[in-house]
């Protein structure tokens, strides 16, 4: 949220157009309406462990709302990770985002290591979780637990331009229904 008071802890992201701002984490239904918020602190160790990131900690607290009800949580490729997303897992929650290929805890060869065609899917199975890479212009990585696998292979129509896969669509459409609400 951009802001330009003073506050100990306003971020500055260099990439982004509000370059300077709060940074907020909020658990939200499909209609916008918030259940859970909290601000980023930069590095608050205070709910963190040593095996536990600061950004795991901050979405596993806003989640203690919703544990072993079965909901579907989309969030930002700035939190997702395979650890949190087996933790999640275990507390009945599912979820699926974009994720950095370089994460830490990632599977091996993943990413923009892969040397795929346009329209190519391939997928990384390791426990519950699954690891999907799609090629559009640019590769596409997703990190899921709550879809069923899909088929490998090239996905292009007749005049060989890149068809989106269920589970890229299914994404989209949240995405698309979520930056609606927002804006």
């Amino acid at each position: 949220m951009l802001f330009k008071g003073r506050v100990i802890f306003k971020r500055y992201v260099p990439k982004k157009y509000k370059r300077f701002g709060i940074k907020p984490y909020k658990l939200c239904d499909s209609k916008g309406y918030t259940y859970n918020m909290t601000v980023h602190l930069h590095k608050d160790r205070k709910h963190a462990t040593p095996s536990m990131t600061a950004t795991h900690a901050a979405v596993t607290g806003l989640g203690a709302r919703i544990e072993h009800v079965g909901h579907k949580v989309y969030m930002d490729n700035f939190v997702s990770s395979p650890a949190l997303f087996d933790d999640l897992h275990t507390k009945t929650i599912n979820c699926c985002r974009t994720v950095r290929p370089n994460r830490k805890g990632m599977l091996k060869n993943f990413g923009h290591t892969m040397k795929l065609k346009s329209g190519d899917l391939k997928i990384k199975l390791k426990g519950n979780l699954r690891a999907i890479v799609w090629k559009d212009k640019q590769n596409v990585n997703i990190l899921t637990n709550m879809h069923s696998p899909p088929l490998e292979g090239n996905f292009c129509d007749e005049e060989g331009k890149a068809v989106k896969p269920p589970i890229i669509q299914d994404y989209i459409d949240t995405w698309d229904t979520w930056t609606n609400l927002t804006t």
